[in-house]
């Protein structure tokens, strides 16, 4: 991504949400952009897992993990994974691991904290379906633009 979510909510505002969850920066890409593919999930990281296991096409997977702090929902081998099948970036409203490893990955990652607790894999959740950020809803398909400033959503093309 060239151009900052300032600039391109001074260009496109009314048309974008802008997500004011307050997110952390973990990954080693500080701007990232692509189109939302999603993730509802509470402590268990199976369907993360598999969908980031998936070709990514530059695909930013957004993961509606209930705010949980209590077991992380990605860490270092899942997000190696990320990388390696093409994904821009994940946003995740829960916690992460191996921050200091994800901080030397070639993937954009957002999240509220860390833990290194491990979540369950019982495959517990959806995919592909609305998740809620804040007062945000992102449907799959929506267009997520993010850097150091946050994170804007523009709804998915027709």
């Amino acid at each position: 991504m060239t151009i900052s979510t300032a600039d391109i909510y001074d260009e496109r505002g009314p048309e974008l949400a802008s997500v004011s969850v307050q997110f952390r920066d973990f990954g080693a890409v500080a701007a990232f952009s692509g189109p939302a593919r999603t993730v509802q999930c509470l402590e268990d990281n199976a369907l993360l897992k598999a969908t980031l296991s998936t070709p990514g096409h530059g695909a930013v997977l957004v993961v509606d993990g209930g705010g949980s702090l209590r077991t992380a929902l990605m860490g270092d081998m899942i997000a190696q994974s990320a990388v390696d099948n093409g994904w821009s970036g994940v946003i995740i409203q829960g916690a992460i691991r191996d921050s200091v490893r994800m901080a030397t990955m070639a993937l954009g990652v957002k999240a509220l904290g860390t833990n290194p607790a491990k979540s369950s894999k019982n495959g517990a959740g959806s995919a592909d379906v609305p998740v809620q950020l804040g007062e945000v809803t992102i449907h799959p398909g929506a267009m997520i633009y993010a850097d150091a400033d946050g994170i804007l959503v523009a709804p998915a093309q027709r």
